[in-house]
């Protein structure tokens, strides 16, 4: 059986456009191909000849020779530090004494290079000292924080991060830098509970408060060891800022806002502290509290129904200017609607203008496929749906 052959190749059907000759190039160009070829044969001679006169010197140190023809160039003939003249490298454009290299494009003239690590971050974005002078969080530091929170630049991440905890725990005075009971201290001297006489006090509450009690007697004792925010002290106890802002009078403990930390920090007081210099020195007695805190409920109470009567009247005037202004309308109108000198009510027709009533005609459909209805008076149009 014969093997199977390929087809010959079919002669193309199609007639090819025959293309046009190309034009012979003129004069001039021919001029400037036979320089440039020459300019280049004359840079690559002399480019050969120092080559072949003097041995080629190498970035270590060593000498060797150029490589005769036909074989390859060495390293240090296409990789030395003296580029030619003629090489067209941007690198090696001639630039002034103490100046770099000119940037190509308009778009890096105004490139501003900013040093984050002298930056501040403000919960609000990155700035520095020279962007906000006067920011006393980056120039004087926050109030009751450490000066020092920026990471020094010879610090890395992980010891900053460490550094940092350590020095949360000799804040709150935990771990290993919880105050210790010896047994070697006085008798007289040493802090015990003010309740139940234990040793193993909130050395954070006794430091902050002047308060020595320990963790059981806080949560057994809650009228008296509780914690106050500064608007419960305001609200209840009827107190003011400056008070509240006096350590001596009144300490306080701080602690980061829960609802945002961009926020101030909250200031906690403890109750049996606000309550004794509220009662006993502030207001005198209990029932003077109260007296003062219903005076100042009726005043707000007060203020809030003038305010409210003080717009009503305000209503009441404007509707009587209102209703003057219809009346003399109405007075100089000849007599349309109600008769003249009777008051104006609101819908009275007015002057000569009466209420305008639509006069709707046929129901026809528009361009947008909608079944539509148009005044014969105004030209206004409703759309209507029909079943």
């Amino acid at each position: 059986m014969d093997k199977p052959a390929t087809p010959p190749r079919e002669a193309a059907t199609t007639t090819t456009i025959p293309r046009r000759p190309q034009s012979p190039p003129t004069p001039e160009i021919t001029r400037r191909i036979e320089e440039n070829r020459l300019r280049a044969k004359a840079i690559r001679e002399q480019r050969d000849a120092e080559l072949r006169a003097s041995d080629v010197q190498q970035t270590d140190g060593s000498t060797t020779t150029a490589a005769p023809a036909g074989k390859k160039r060495p390293y240090g003939s296409i990789s030395r530090a003296e580029v030619p003249a003629t090489n067209r490298d941007a690198r090696t454009s001639p630039a002034k004494e103490g100046e770099g290299l000119q940037p190509v494009s308009r778009k890096f003239t105004k490139y501003v290079d900013y040093n984050f690590s002298a930056m501040t971050d403000t919960k609000g974005g990155f700035l520095s000292i020279e962007d906000d002078p006067w920011n006393k969080s980056m120039s004087a530091g926050v109030p009751g924080k450490p000066e020092a929170e920026q990471k020094p630049a010879n610090m890395t991440a992980a010891e900053w991060e460490r550094l940092q905890l350590i020095k949360k725990l000799q804040r709150n005075k935990s771990g290993p830098f919880e105050p210790g009971l010896s047994v070697l201290a006085d008798e007289n001297t040493r802090k015990r509970c003010r309740e139940c006489k234990t040793v193993e006090i909130d050395f954070v509450w006794e430091e902050v408060f002047g308060c020595a009690v320990c963790n059981g007697c806080k949560q057994k004792f809650p009228e008296r060891y509780s914690l106050l925010t500064k608007t419960e002290c305001k609200e209840d106890y009827l107190l003011t800022d400056p008070e509240l802002r006096d350590p001596e009078l009144l300490p306080h403990l701080s602690k980061p806002n829960p609802h945002k930390s961009h926020w101030h920090d909250m200031m906690l007081f403890l109750r049996y502290q606000v309550e004794e210099y509220a009662i006993n020195q502030k207001w005198g007695s209990a029932e003077a509290l109260d007296a003062e805190f219903e005076k100042r409920e009726q005043d707000k109470k007060r203020r809030k129904e003038a305010k409210f009567k003080e717009k009503l009247l305000d209503l009441k005037r404007k509707t009587r200017t209102e209703a003057f202004r219809r009346n003399n309308a109405k007075g100089d109108s000849n007599g349309s609607g109600s008769g003249p000198g009777k008051a104006a009510r609101f819908g009275d027709a007015i002057g000569d203008r009466g209420k305008h009533a639509h006069e709707w005609g046929r129901t026809v459909e528009n361009a947008e496929g909608m079944t539509v209805k148009t005044c014969l008076t105004c030209g206004s149009q409703v759309e209507v749906m029909e079943f």
